[in-house]
């Protein structure tokens, strides 16, 4: 009993084996989408792009500076100087500034002499003409923010070009896997049919030539056959590029894996392409608009910065010092100030430099609206194209109907003996003509939808 429930098991295991499994469009995009490395990649552009924006905030990090110079010779002290201080950085490019500095030896430079407890300070820098309202550190930080926005629209358009190229593979893989299956067919109706006339031959009711006629079309459907499976092995092959799992492995597509059937039906649903054969679709998201924004939004900074420089840079300083034992004591007559300035007579440099990013984003903005008008005609035309091969497959599958009815007609007649073997390969040959055109039609409805939704870019 036990041998026998084996066999079952065994039995079950090989025909579960043998089945095909389906591979829907749907689920293979997800597996792209997910696992593939270089959608990975794509997504680590926004990675790097908010590094950049924390490396950029890390300018306005507080800073703690200690400085400590000391001179011993011949059992003299010389000097012994300790300056430290605390900086916090404000957005506006004012600096606040805490110290404690302490010095004492024999040969101490004057205007280093302090008290006994040393000295502290508490001060403020504020730059009144250059880097008040806009600094580098603040054009940084700004600029940081926008290249996370450039960053998610260029993986967006990497990623659609990644999963538009494993489309094709899919769609080539699914016509190629067709066409076998239609070469198959033939060819066993091919052969029943040699049997047949060579049966008819030996009962005389039919002339020898026949079977060479017969003989002809088996051969010539192998050849196709054989041709058709090569193509089919190169296009899974070329398919499983776009496969992958967890960690980096690649999987390969196994041979009982089979395309979706009824892609027709599901294709527009799975791109999300019904919408836009509705109406005319929106582009103030599309990845391509958003990055050339991103481009104009970073030089408008820039712009600003360099407009900047045309003016005087005037650092004024004001610092509060006391002793440590005396902090609490408000008396402002110790204090220390300064005041910095500078100014190009003739800022030939900064004027030039402002001119530049000025060109630059002129240029950008001519970009921009190409841009535009070549989405809305791309768009307008792939819509136009959909239409129109809509309309031609309906055409092609008619035809295909027609040229089925014709050789049905035929073999009839060949079953009365009013026809002959060639004109049933005539027919036959018109047919899987117009079926090899169905195909390839089908390929081109495809593609068209993959096309439209690459120029949609929107991944997500």
């Amino acid at each position: 009993m036990n041998f026998k429930i084996l066999l079952f098991i065994l039995f079950t295991t090989w025909v579960s084996a043998q089945t095909s499994e389906e591979l829907t469009y749907n689920e293979y995009l997800g597996y792209v989408k997910k696992f593939h490395p270089l959608v990975k990649s794509a997504n680590l552009q926004v990675n790097s792009a908010q590094a950049n924006l924390m490396m950029a905030r890390g300018g306005f990090d507080p800073k703690i500076e200690v400085d400590f110079d000391q001179k011993q010779f011949k059992n003299s002290e010389y000097f012994s100087i300790l300056n430290s201080s605390f900086k916090i950085p404000t957005w506006y490019g004012i600096e606040v500034k805490a110290g404690f500095d302490n010095s004492e030896g024999v040969f101490l430079n004057p205007q280093n002499t302090m008290p006994n407890q040393g000295l502290t300070s508490l001060g403020i820098s504020v730059p009144l003409g250059q880097g008040l309202l806009i600094n580098q550190r603040m054009a940084d930080v700004r600029k940081g923010k926008i290249q996370i926005q450039l960053s998610e629209a260029e993986r967006k358009l990497q990623a659609i070009e990644v999963l538009y190229d494993a489309s094709v593979a899919y769609f080539n893989w699914k016509r190629n896997y067709n066409e076998v299956e239609l070469y198959k067919n033939y060819l066993k109706n091919a052969e029943i049919r040699f049997k047949g006339v060579s049966q008819l031959i030996i009962n005389g009711d039919k002339p020898s030539i026949d079977s060479v006629e017969a003989g002809i079309i088996v051969r010539n459907r192998k050849l196709s056959l054989e041709d058709a499976q090569l193509k089919l092995i190169k296009s899974k092959l070329e398919l499983s590029n776009f496969l992958w799992l967890e960690n980096n492995v690649p999987l390969e597509l196994q041979d009982n894996i089979i395309p979706e059937e009824n892609l027709k039906q599901t294709i527009k649903e799975t791109l999300r392409t019904n919408d836009l054969m509705l109406e005319n679709p929106s582009l103030e998201n599309h990845p391509k608009i958003d990055a050339l924004e991103s481009k104009i939004g970073i030089l408008e900074i820039e712009r600003k910065l360099k407009s900047n420089s045309l003016l005087p840079k005037v650092d004024v300083g004001y610092h509060y010092l006391s002793e440590p034992s005396a902090f609490s004591n408000t008396d402002f007559e110790n204090y220390k100030v300064g005041l910095n300035f500078s100014f190009p007579l003739f800022l030939r440099k900064e004027r030039g430099s402002l001119k530049i990013t000025q060109f630059k984003i002129q240029d950008t903005q001519f970009e921009l609206n190409l841009e535009r008008l070549q989405l809305t005609n791309k768009i307008n035309a792939q819509q136009t194209e959909i239409n129109s091969l809509e309309r031609q497959r309906l055409l092609i599958g008619n035809l295909v109907d027609d040229y089925t009815i014709m050789l049905n007609s035929e073999e009839r007649l060949f079953s009365f003996g009013e026809s002959s073997i060639f004109l049933i390969n005539a027919r036959e040959n018109n047919l899987v003509t117009s079926q090899l055109s169905q195909l390839s039609m089908e390929n081109r409805y495809f593609i068209s939808n993959a096309e439209l939704y690459k120029i949609m870019a929107n991944p997500d």
